[in-house]
């Protein structure tokens, strides 16, 4: 009788720890959302509008974010964009390659003032800071760094490997376990003079997108 009441906590105890760590780890998943948004940007806008080059792209990215501390009115997230940006760029300057940059500069001005097309594939990682002004309707602040490859050389920086800088603010609308999102940002891609020329490319980008919470 005693084995069978012995055996029967060990079993109920079992049972207990089993369940609060199901909880537990479906609480940590619960912290978790996966989306997609699509945006676009431009050179050609507020605060940047160079004369001296055109850069406009499209651009689609994965959301993966990860709820690490939540107040009644406040939240801070971690952010992961894995993300193909596809841009359309033009040296619209020519006098911008000066003949010091090399003998060939009537060649390069005859290519770069060309348009070209660059492939870029991007890790943007950073922060979210987010205030709830409802229990549906958030705003908030995201800054975020991350490395990325270009397929393409143009007159302001050569293909490889670079880093990708973003700065935004957005809105966030939540319909169950939906929260669908509009973010206006400004970007900056360089390479930390890793080659040269390293002048980059800037632009000012609106998107939208949703994520679910798993």
């Amino acid at each position: 009788m005693k084995n069978n009441v012995f055996s029967l906590l060990l079993w109920m105890i079992l049972i207990i720890s089993v369940k609060v760590n199901a909880q537990e780890e479906i609480q940590k998943f619960n912290k978790v959302r996966l989306g997609f948004n699509v945006g676009y940007g431009t050179q050609k806008s507020f605060p940047f509008d160079s004369k001296d080059y055109s850069y406009d792209v499209w651009f689609y990215k994965i959301q993966i974010n990860y709820r690490l501390k939540e107040s009644k009115k406040w939240s801070f997230e971690v952010n992961a964009e894995p993300s193909y940006y596809l841009a359309e760029h033009q040296l619209l300057n020519k006098y911008y390659v000066k003949p010091e940059d090399g003998d060939d500069y009537l060649e390069k001005r005859e290519e770069f003032t060309k348009k070209k097309n660059i492939n870029e594939y991007v890790l943007n990682l950073g922060l979210i800071t987010r205030f709830k002004i409802t229990k549906t309707f958030s705003t908030y602040a995201i800054g975020s760094v991350g490395p990325m490859y270009s397929d393409t050389d143009t007159e302001r920086m050569n293909a490889g490997f670079a880093f990708s800088d973003i700065f935004g603010l957005g809105t966030s609308f939540k319909i169950d376990k939906f929260l669908l999102d509009f973010r206006i940002s400004i970007r900056h891609v360089s390479n930390l003079n890793i080659t040269l020329p390293n002048n980059g490319y800037n632009s000012s980008n609106i998107e939208i997108g949703c994520t679910y919470q798993l």
